[in-house]
């Protein structure tokens, strides 16, 4: 694996692992919003279809993994306002 490809999926995986966490943190701790174990699970969703999608080419211009990590907080960002206004 190249080195440079290393540090594209963690920076993809970072950006959803943190949005995971703080969804749960939101959910459990400070208690914003109540989350379900399935919609906290949003963001690595996005990871995950980030790593299977990356399997040859040829890739678009937008399928840049700061697009990926963006996709990842925003599925984050849409879960928690749609159980904060449901």
């Amino acid at each position: 694996m190249e080195l440079e490809r290393a540090r594209e999926d963690v920076l993809v995986a970072a950006s959803a692992g943190a949005t995971t966490v703080a969804l749960a943190l939101l959910s459990g701790v400070v208690g914003v919003a109540d989350l379900a174990t399935l919609p906290t699970l949003a963001p690595l969703a996005v990871y995950a279809t980030y790593l299977f999608s990356r399997k040859g080419g040829p890739y678009g211009s937008l399928d840049r993994p700061r697009n990926w990590a963006i996709a990842a907080v925003a599925a984050g960002a849409v879960v928690l306002v749609v159980s904060a206004v449901v």
